[in-house]
């Protein structure tokens, strides 16, 4: 992954897509620059609590998408286990800006809890809440993985495009054993 910051939003563009995948319809947004750059600004889901919606004014360029929609196919492919996407870190507070970094840590095919996030960046215990509500507004879902966070007692809590695909995403890293039906 690769966070990158514009250095002049007044001559941005923000460009939109959406792309099918095993979760539903991704709506992927980013920044476009004269210099041709494009970076990831908001990857979310059907659903997810405090998505975007697509704006009168962004530019629908499917062909800006091109690599990116490529690696996340590959990742539901099964074929990918890291992204190398350009990203721009979001806005937010310096505090979740630590906790998206801590998130971009967790390799692919493990899980960590609360806690233990929380411990890694020194938030005391009765704080936990905090790192929680902070992964909540993480705007680069998959992309800054999330999903790889879980109860200390095993169980999946708080995912913004919903627990059932938290569950869908940990089964197919292999953190989670698939249920029989």
């Amino acid at each position: 992954m690769k966070p990158q910051r514009t250095s002049d939003e007044s001559t941005t563009m923000t460009i939109y897509t959406t792309l099918d995948s095993p979760l539903g319809e991704l709506l992927l947004v980013g920044e476009e620059t004269p210099d041709d750059t494009v970076t990831l600004t908001s990857l979310s889901m059907p659903g997810q609590k405090n998505a975007p919606a697509v704006r009168p004014e962004w530019r629908h360029a499917p062909d800006r998408f091109v690599e990116i929609a490529r690696q996340l196919s590959a990742y539901f492919d099964g074929k990918l286990t890291a992204f190398d996407i350009p990203f721009t870190p979001g806005g937010g507070t310096e505090f979740q800006q630590r906790v998206w970094h801590a998130l971009e840590e967790i390799p692919y095919g493990t899980s960590t809890t609360y806690g233990q996030l929380a411990d890694g960046l020194g938030v005391p215990r009765g704080q936990v809440q905090a790192v929680g509500t902070a992964i909540g507004a993480n705007p680069l879902l998959l992309v800054r993985p999330c999903h790889r966070v879980i109860g200390a007692d095993g169980t999946m809590r708080g995912y913004a495009g919903g627990v059932e695909r938290k569950v869908q995403l940990l089964t197919h890293e292999g953190v989670l054993q698939p249920t029989l039906m």
